[in-house]
Formats: C-alpha cells, structure tokens, sequence
C-alpha cells in the first residue's frame, strides 16, 4: 500500500513541474482512500507546499505577487472555513465529499476554458481565492479554481505557473497547520523513514519533470492529470460509499 502511495506522489511532482500544478489533483484522490481523507490531505498539504518551494527556485523570475497576493488573502478565509468541515466531518461521507468536490472543479475549470470572453477584476479573483483556499483545506485540490481565473483573465501560462508554487507553498502550509489546530494537534501517523521515502520520491518526480519540461508540452500533462484526477475521485466516492 505505501508502495502506491509513493509512485502517487512522484506523479504528482511531474505533473506539478511540467504543468505548474497537479500534485493534489493526482494524489489526493489516492492517498485520501489509502490513508484516510484527514491524514491524506494533511500529508498532501505538506507535500505540495514543499514540491512548490523546490520548483520556486527555478521559476522565481516569472512571479506576478500582485495577483499573488490578490488569491491568497481570500484564499485564507477559504482554508480556515476548509480546515473546520475537515476535522468535524466522519471518514465516509469526508472521503464521498472530497471525490464529489473534485469532481465538480475539474468539471468547472474545462467549462471555463471554452468561454472566449476575457473576465478578470477584484470580484473574480477573490471568489477564485477563497474557493481554492476552502478546496485545499477540505480535499488539498485547490488548482481547479485558480485555474478557472487564470482562464477566464486570460493569464499568461508561464507566469500563471510560477505564480502559483508560492500560492501553494502558502496555502498548504497554512491548511495543515490549520487542521492540526482544529484536532487538537492531530498529525498523520506516518513514521520518519515513511516521511523522508515520501519527500525523496517528491524530489525524483520534480527531476523526471524537469527534463520533460524540455520535451512534453505542458497541455499534454494537463490532460493527463485531468484524467487521472476523474478516476481518483470516482475511486473515493466509491470507497466512501462502501464505508456508510
């Protein structure tokens, strides 16, 4: 079992590294029926933020910390709502909601992508921020609504991407901490070499992405991760099903 938690996790920092996101939307579905919805989503918060402060490095540069700020302050409000449903909620219907949830962002960001009309301004981004944040902290899927808004702006892909680790770096830093206060100090029951196998195979996953990233287009991987986020989630709904 954590033998496929651990491939989860390097296909998620690929995915993460080609395409600016898709750690959450790869391994949230997986680890939330392997390890349960809360201590899944709190190792994928952590997780998450660190890939994002690892590939922070390389695409610094390409930042935009107006628009970062202009997500995350809503994105704020939305995990401190997120963080409170996931620690008061029971496994199975947690575990349906999360399935349910992604579900519904991937559905809404691909309607999005074929609106042909710019939308952008204050009221958008921060309805995309706390949505995010609220996801992050519930199910650690907090891509689908900001990539909602970068679509509907029309945001340029690369700097959309690096504008990105820090938004995530920030938003499950702050969802795991916030879960841990709101169970009253709860952290995942993994062991030390558990947590080191997990972050060495985050590290080789950012690696095999940077040499795809010279060679795969990023759409590409976005599809995929798009792909295996619907199944992951069909696979949580139906576990936590069988769970009631």
């Amino acid at each position: 079992m954590f033998a496929l938690v651990l491939i989860a996790v390097v296909a998620g920092a690929v995915a993460q590294r080609v395409a600016g996101l898709g750690f959450g939307l790869v391994v949230s579905p997986i680890l939330v029926v392997l390890l349960g919805p809360l201590d899944g989503v709190m190792i994928i918060n952590a997780c998450g933020a660190a890939s994002s402060a690892l590939i922070l490095s390389r695409v610094w540069r390409d930042v935009e910390w107006g628009r970062y700020v202009g997500l995350i302050v809503p994105g704020l409000a939305g995990i401190a709502l997120g963080a409170a449903l996931a620690s008061h909620v029971a496994a199975a219907p947690l575990e349906i909601g999360i399935g349910l949830t992604l579900i519904a962002g991937l559905v809404v960001s691909q309607l999005v992508a074929r609106a042909r009309r710019r939308v952008d301004g204050l009221g958008v981004m921060v309805a995309s921020g706390f949505t995010s944040g609220l996801m992050n902290a519930a199910a650690a899927v907090g891509g689908p609504a900001v990539t909602a808004y970068a679509v509907l702006s029309r945001w340029d892909q690369r700097r959309f991407g690096a504008t990105l680790q820090p938004y995530f770096i920030t938003t499950g830093t702050t969802s795991l901490l916030a879960k841990a206060f709101a169970t009253g100090g709860h952290w995942p029951s993994l062991e030390l070499w558990q947590w080191a196998a997990v972050f060495g195979c985050m590290v080789v996953g950012i690696v095999a992405g940077d040499l795809m990233a010279r060679r795969v287009p990023g759409e590409s991987v976005r599809r995929a991760v798009i792909l295996i986020a619907y199944a992951g989630a069909l696979l949580a709904i139906v576990n936590g099903t069988t769970r009631l």
